[in-house]
Order: C-alpha cells, then structure tokens, then sequence
C-alpha cells in the first residue's frame, strides 16, 4: 500500500489577518508554527514515514515542512523545492483583505476571483514591486512563466507537469512521499488524483496543517483518502476556509 501525504502549510500571517496572499511571501504566525509542529506529532504517532518530501519556494510551507520533520525526527528526509507548488497568484488583489474586497467589488464578483475555476483576478504589472519578476529566487523564470494573474485552472496547468514528471516517480519508488503546499496548488493535485469536476474542485477547501491522506495500490490506483485527526476540528476548519471571503 502506497500513501501520498498532503499537507497545506500553518496558518501564516496574513491568513490571520484575511488577506490574499497568493505569491507573497509571509511568515507563519506562531499558531501556524504550532500547527505544524503538531500535524508531525500526529504523523509520527500514527507511524507515517515518507521517504522524500516535496514544497514550494515559499517559506510558510517551507517552515510547516521543517516544523512537521523535526516533529517525527525526521529533519533528514530529502526535500525538492519547486516554483510549481507555489500558491496560486492572486495578482494585483494580493495583500487585500477579503472581506473588504468582498464590501468594495461584492461576494459573487469577490467569489469568482477566489473560488471560481477559470476567472482570473486583476494582473499584477510585469516590473512592479510585487512582481515575480522583481525576485530574485525566481530567476530562472522566463517572463511567459512568471504568473502576474492566475485562476485554478491556469495553477493546474502549471503544477501537473511537475506532478506528473517530478512526484508520480517518486510515488512508484517508495511507499510514501509528502507534499507540504498551499490550498489551491493541493486542490490541483486532489483534482488529479480525485478525478474531480471542475465544478468539486472549486467547492473543495482544504484546512490548515491537517495531514489529507492518499491510500493507493502498488500499481497508483487510488483506494482512499482521508484527513488525520479529530474530525470535528477539522470539519470545523474546513468551514472557517470556506468563509474567509464573506463579507463581515
């Protein structure tokens, strides 16, 4: 029996404060921190032991990861970071707060931006400062790949050649691999994996820091799937996500 770890990282800064973050790059809170580190107690203590582990270049999910692995002692798994895991970019609404843009534009327009499949919202300028281009971690990045906007659908894209070329492999060598990501790049995975409509995908919302376990056979066909954990919590968690961007 082969499993797939999903984890999305702890609550970061701007979670707390409701705002859209998409590629920018913001700390976890210390609740975030804590988040993480007891989603790795919880994993070790249910005997998980991934082989190798895969995140973004972002450092919440960076730190959740490192969180989780000093958690299970395990700090000396091998991690692969990629760009293709980022957050999916929220564009020119990044930094916002939710709810107020939700007061300003109105919820329907405000859902579309954040929830819909292939609704982009407004793009970021190629050379401002928030730019992708103006970082230098993602150098490598010709400027067609730099996302300045994107939907779920235009995060999908970019993530499943990565997934398919890069974590699929890794999934037929060992009997677990763990991806520590971001909500709307793990929502593209479980599409994937789940065979979902677009229509599901944009109704899923995937809690803070909550180990979302995948269960296949030796030949990737899945068994199951499910989250680690009190499921109260969690079903409560899942309702908070599902609310951030109601207007107050």
């Amino acid at each position: 029996m082969k499993k797939l770890i999903l984890v999305r990282h702890g609550e970061s800064q701007w979670n707390k404060l409701n705002l859209f973050t998409g590629w920018t790059d913001v700390d976890l809170t210390e609740n975030g921190i804590r988040e993480a580190y007891e989603a790795g107690k919880l994993l070790k203590s249910e005997g998980y032991h991934p082989a190798i582990c895969f995140t973004s270049y972002l450092k919440r999910a960076v730190k959740t990861l490192n969180q989780i692995l000093d958690a299970m002692d395990m700090d000396y798994l091998p991690v692969e970071k990629s760009w293709r895991l980022n957050e999916k970019s929220y564009g020119a609404i990044q930094g916002l707060n939710k709810a107020e843009t939700a007061q300003k534009y109105g919820d329907e327009q405000v859902l579309l931006w954040r929830r819909s499949f292939d609704v982009q919202p407004p793009a970021l300028d190629m050379h401002e400062e928030r730019s992708p281009r103006m970082d230098h971690r993602y150098d490598e990045l010709t400027d067609a790949e730099i996302p300045l906007t994107e939907s779920l659908k235009d995060t999908i894209a970019r993530l499943l050649p990565y997934y398919r070329e890069t974590i699929i492999p890794a999934m037929k060598a060992h009997e677990q691999v763990m991806i520590v990501a971001h909500g709307n790049s793990l929502r593209g995975i479980v599409k994937e994996l789940k065979g979902m409509t677009n229509e599901e995908i944009i109704k899923t919302n995937i809690p803070t820091a909550v180990p979302y376990i995948f269960e296949f056979s030796d030949d990737l066909t899945l068994q199951k799937d499910y989250y680690l954990g009190d499921q109260e919590e969690i079903r409560k968690k899942i309702e908070g996500v599902a609310n951030q961007a109601k207007k107050k």
